[in-house]
């Protein structure tokens, strides 16, 4: 009764807007007149598999947070396949879904796709940091909508073109949501770096473009596109990406590298090394003892007794040993007396 109710009041409201008259005179240069009523109806479902960090639930939140059309949804099984986020978008009313997929506890990877028809991207994100971890200046009204900034190099390449109508659509707040403000105060900037795209979200302090960081910040890696939601065939793959198992295999391969080295150097040392030394000269022996002492042996003439007296010899200083560690040297380890051995 309450929908058929509220399809009467539309219809009324319409019949009323076309009775209208129309204006004696209208210039073409007049903007059109937008409508009032909430047209662009995306609902984001944002949710996440079973497995995912605290830093990575974080990052979820926050993206929550800053994106009022979006709906949440209890955690699924890594069992399950990913065409059961169709059915759960569908009866959540949703024609989008960010999904959030993390493996041993370290990679989080994100599906980004339009459900049903498709098309899906597939990143991995890096460099994770969230609001509460950065703790940044900026700050901004809740619900605000924000301005989409992206770099130049999504118009030169089709699959960044694909990639940016996709985050339109994801990241954008529609004009007049039910849970949206209507004031934009914030930027969220797309920029493709080292063939990844980085993601950062500013607030407006100004009117001459003055910015301050609110968070979070992550890089997207992107994999691949598929044509349909979460399955079909691939569109695109990326040539540069290299997974997170390799790299560390990599980086573990280095680290091995230095200790293969410094062995080398050592077995190289002991086999280029001589066998015998350099024989001392006889003449090194000047430089030992007392110049004075050595310069009269060498002229054959004794040292006048005013020199001689001023020749000290050297004080060999006396270890003093505390009577307790005398004591305690002499002792067996057993603590007893060595017994003396028979010889038979």
């Amino acid at each position: 009764r309450v929908l058929e109710k509220r399809k009467r009041e539309e219809s009324g409201d319409e019949a009323k807007e076309n009775d209208q008259p129309l204006p004696p005179s209208r210039v073409s240069d007049e903007p059109i007149p937008k409508k009032s009523k909430w047209i662009n109806r995306q609902r984001v479902l944002v949710f996440a598999a079973r497995g995912t960090t605290q830093r990575d639930r974080h990052l979820m939140n926050d993206l929550k947070r800053i994106m009022p059309h979006s709906k949440p949804e209890n955690k699924i099984s890594r069992r399950e396949h990913l065409a059961v986020i169709n059915e759960l978008c569908k009866s959540k009313n949703c024609n989008k879904s960010v999904f959030f997929e993390g493996r041993k506890k370290q990679d989080l990877y994100m599906w980004v796709s339009n459900v049903p028809e498709g098309p899906s991207a597939k990143f991995l994100i890096e460099s994770v940091f969230t609001m509460q971890e950065l703790r940044l200046t900026g700050n901004c009204l809740k619900g605000s909508r924000p301005l989409l900034s992206f770099d130049e190099n999504f118009q030169k390449e089709p699959h960044y073109a694909l990639i940016k109508e996709l985050f339109i659509q994801v990241f954008g707040v529609p004009n007049r949501h039910p849970k949206s403000q209507p004031f934009i105060d914030r930027v969220i900037s797309f920029t493709v770096l080292d063939n990844r795209i980085w993601y950062r979200h500013y607030q407006i302090l100004k009117e001459d473009g003055a910015l301050a960081e609110i968070g979070p910040r992550f890089v997207f890696n992107p994999i691949k596109i598929f044509d349909g939601s979460f399955t079909g065939n691939t569109l695109w793959d990326n040539p540069h990406y290299v997974t997170p198992n390799m790299y560390r295999r990599r980086l573990s391969a280095i680290a091995g590298q230095k200790y293969v080295d410094r062995r080398n150097q050592k077995l190289a040392y002991k086999v280029s090394r001589p066998k015998t030394s350099y024989p001392s000269l006889p003449e090194d022996d000047i430089f030992e003892g007392d110049t004075l002492e050595k310069a009269a042996k060498v002229v054959d003439e004794p040292l006048p007794p005013q020199i001689s007296d001023m020749i000290e010899e050297p004080v060999k200083k006396k270890l003093t040993v505390k009577p307790h560690i005398i004591s305690f040297r002499n002792r067996n380890r057993l603590g007893k007396k060595e017994k003396p051995i028979d010889n038979e």
